[in-house]
């Protein structure tokens, strides 16, 4: 591991949104309350391990999409939760042995876990940083970063289900162009994010466990997940359901199986020109 970290306590008085998305995901790495909230969640939306599935599915396809096409050779992945294999990095450098990667997210338990998200091919490299994704300035100057990026080269910038934890009082528009603003020509932004659009009723009751647990949400439309993307290049199919973008064969059940409304989660990848 690249720089100091300093292992914090892990609050289990709540439920955390990285553990409970690894219950979505059939991992092991949570706590009865996760697992508690997890599951008024699945009450109310059945569909959430679908979408946390689909979730999973467009980062790999995305990052390979952009490693084979556009030449993408490093990766900063911000809110990376609790490493599931196959990882970004490991994704990347199947394709790229050489490729970077840097992780950030501001969980203890992601940070218990870290070591995982080390382990680089030989020719490639990876790090993890302790950084909240509030606090763009503090990431983009984090040593830890310098060290493995080179910000003078495009970067990919990967936002997978982490703004829909970024309401808009925290700015969350501003903190995306902050982050691209610092990244050069031929960069790419690739985000995944919640929507109520193909059932609000549903999703207002997400919205309601979710901040009732302690953990603010704001789940948006077509038009204003659209906005993150001003400026770029939108790769086709454009924005799309994310098991719609890019789907590869054999890869997802059915088509007829996966409903719009069972994903809900909008995906996109734009390239800055």
């Amino acid at each position: 591991m690249t720089g100091p970290h300093a292992a914090r306590d892990i609050d289990t008085s709540k439920p955390h949104s990285a553990r409970m998305y690894d219950y979505y995901l059939g991992g092991k790495d949570h706590f009865d309350v996760d697992k508690q909230a997890a599951e008024r969640v699945a009450v109310a939306y059945p569909g959430i391990f679908v979408c946390a599935r689909e979730n999973r599915a467009f980062m790999h396809r995305a990052t390979r999409v952009l490693a084979r096409e556009h030449g993408i050779r490093q990766w900063l992945d911000i809110g990376t939760g609790i490493p599931t294999e196959p990882n970004l990095h490991q994704v990347a450098q199947a394709i790229v042995p050489q490729a970077r990667v840097v992780y950030a997210d501001n969980d203890p338990l992601v940070l218990k876990y870290a070591e995982t998200l080390m382990r680089s091919a030989p020719e490639g490299r990876t790090t993890y940083i302790e950084a909240d994704a509030n606090d763009p300035d503090a990431l983009l100057n984090a040593p830890e970063l310098s060290e493995i990026l080179d910000l003078r080269q495009p970067v990919a910038l990967s936002l997978n289900a982490l703004l829909h934890f970024i309401t808009d009082a925290q700015n969350p528009y501003g903190l995306v162009a902050r982050l691209m603003g610092a990244l050069p020509s031929g960069s790419a932004l690739a985000i995944s994010h919640c929507t109520p659009d193909f059932d609000p009723a549903t999703w207002e009751k997400v919205t309601q466990i979710y901040t009732s647990a302690g953990t603010p949400v704001q789940f948006r439309s077509k038009d204003d997940f659209a906005r993150f993307f001003e400026d770029l290049d939108l790769l086709e199919p454009g924005i799309s359901v994310g098991h719609r973008w890019r789907p590869e064969v054999g890869k997802n059940r059915p088509e007829e199986e996966i409903t719009d409304a069972m994903v809900s989660l909008w995906a996109g990848v734009g390239i800055k020109s």
